[in-house]
């Protein structure tokens, strides 16, 4: 598909997601022949000298784009987000207490499942306001012997984000943060200052479907509880290097290939993930400052909390939602539906996704509306 002026349609799905372009032009040009060696990487064993290259590129560039520290370990695995809500407490736990902040469905979900591992306990939630704020972390009911604090830092659904990672030690925890930051990971600088241990899903922001990072801090490795699968056990994946088991090796070869091309953006004097933090702010403002001008559509998330990634929003007059979507797809602007379980739009608006893009959509939305007022 094609639009009028012949460009690829801007491709607004929360995941899988757009990539970028020229990653998938590269992975097209080596999909037969990677760099010689006669094979696809999809073809490479995992164990192999030319994937244990693209591997330890990939890590590497992984480390040095977001800046980990040396003593977290990082590690290429499979299960995706609802696949960790299980192995964090199954690692994390040693069934006990964990403390779970409550802004959106996924941090719901996370909450739900380890509770067939761990007692857990909600220190925070806003579901009294339909997920469109935040709880005040002075207001967050801490336990004392919590084994982690896990919140879900970019609520894709509900469109909410944490614009600064908590300080747990403030609030007189000492358990380390766990942090669910699959569909805002890349976006925006982490402070490891304050998290134990990160986890993202590659499908958003970084990669295909079926690959999942966990940046995990050293002193949390060998708790495991001994129902942990081994192949989910941190101690034993890092002990192996991502290797215990047969990895997700195309998609670590395209995310290694998204973090090359991270790396490589620029905005002024800017690079990597600070220039796409500065690109994704003014994405968004660009979005947001529309809708609230606009009698016609809305955002309901507190302007303190909206998500850089997620924007979902309404039509006042929901009626027109078929046509605004008709209408969409016919100028290349694709998979705008809001989730089913919230309805309305969503516009997920990731590293890939150019300034140009946004733009082509704020002048349709200004268009629907001047046509349909």
């Amino acid at each position: 598909m094609t639009t009028p002026s012949g460009r690829r349609p801007y491709n607004f799905s929360a995941g899988p997601a757009a990539m970028p372009e020229a990653v998938l032009q590269r992975a097209a040009a080596e999909m037969l022949d990677w760099q010689g060696s006669g094979m696809s990487v999809m073809e490479m064993s995992h164990r192999g000298k030319e994937f244990g290259a693209i591997c330890a590129q990939a890590e590497a560039d992984f480390r040095a784009l977001l800046a980990v520290p040396e003593h977290f370990h990082i590690l290429f695995m499979q299960g995706g987000g609802l696949g960790e809500n299980a192995i964090v407490p199954m690692n994390l736990s040693r069934g006990n207490k964990a403390d779970f902040v409550i802004t959106g469905s996924w941090s719901a979900k996370s909450q739900k499942e380890a509770q067939r591992y761990c007692q857990s306990n909600i220190a925070a939630s806003n579901a009294d306001n339909q997920h469109t704020q935040i709880p005040a972390p002075s207001t967050w009911q801490v336990s004392d012997d919590a084994s982690y604090v896990h919140l879900c830092s970019n609520e894709t659904i509900h469109g909410v984000e944490f614009q600064a990672l908590p300080d747990l030690a403030a609030l007189g925890s000492k358990a380390p943060l766990v942090i669910d930051f699959s569909s805002h990971v890349a976006s925006r600088p982490v402070d490891w200052t304050r998290v134990g241990l990160a986890f993202g899903g590659a499908q958003k922001n970084l990669g295909p479907a079926g690959l999942t990072l966990v940046i995990v801090r050293d002193d949390l490795l060998g708790h495991a509880l001994d129902i942990c699968p081994s192949a989910f056990n941190y101690r034993i994946v890092a002990d192996n290097k991502s290797m215990y088991n047969t990895p997700p090796t195309w998609g670590i070869y395209i995310a290694g290939l998204t973090f090359q091309w991270l790396r490589q953006q620029t905005e002024g004097a800017l690079t990597g993930v600070a220039a796409m933090e500065q690109r994704n702010a003014a994405k968004a403002r660009l979005l947001y400052d529309f809708i609230d001008a606009s009698p016609f559509y809305e955002n309901r998330v507190a302007h303190d909390c909206r998500s850089r990634m997620n924007v979902p929003f309404f039509l006042k007059n929901e009626s027109r939602n078929e046509a605004f979507l008709a209408g969409a797809r016919e100028a290349g602007l694709l998979q705008l539906k809001g989730h089913k379980s919230v309805g309305g739009m969503r516009a997920s608006i990731y590293n890939a996704m150019p300034f140009e893009g946004v733009q082509a959509l704020v002048d349709y939305m200004r268009e629907f509306e001047r046509s349909h007022a």
